[in-house]
């Protein structure tokens, strides 16, 4: 029986970084980041970060086009829809079950709609976290000046007493 490493060995490029603690410059440069479109496991990425319509997805867009959308009445609409087809794909369940299939995929157009509705407001959440997180640092650094300005003036409190005890003795 032969014997057999429990861990392959490493891979051929740790040779770059044998001098890397003496050294940190002789180590390669990382590889630039990607623009553009890539191929992953056979299948095409962009970096781009866009959300691609409902269109360019195959979906019937069941809420008004352009800039100005209004999101909360677009969601309730849809919610409302949505609260809807699920009552009547149940009452097509107990009454003709051989029908169910069209109250599915309308279904589906709508969670599809719901989803990309949902996801198109992503930007402005990040956007809005981002702002609270600032707003909190910000919050916390004042509070770390004043108490370090009221440690200041305790020191110096406690210097002016110790040198009135020294100068009084």
């Amino acid at each position: 029986m032969a014997a057999t490493a429990t861990y392959p060995p490493p891979p051929p490029y740790y040779r770059l970084y044998k001098d890397y603690l003496q050294n940190q410059k002789s180590a390669p440069e990382p590889p630039p980041p990607i623009e553009g479109t890539y191929v992953l496991y056979g299948a095409t990425y962009t970096t781009d970060d866009v959300l691609p319509s409902l269109e360019d997805q195959g979906v019937r867009q069941l809420y008004p086009k352009g800039p100005n959308v209004d999101f909360k009445k677009e969601l309730r609409a849809l919610n409302r829809e949505l609260q809807l087809h699920i009552l009547e794909l149940a009452d097509v369940l107990v009454e003709r079950p051989s029908q169910y299939a069209r109250r599915v995929e309308d279904i589906s157009l709508i969670f599809k709609n719901l989803h990309h509705l949902l996801n198109s407001l992503r930007p402005h959440q990040a956007r809005a976290t981002l702002i609270h997180i600032l707003e909190h640092q910000i919050q916390r650094r004042k509070q770390a000046v004043e108490h370090i300005k009221r440690r200041r003036e305790e020191a110096q409190k406690l210097l002016k007493e110790s040198l009135g005890t020294l100068d009084g003795h």
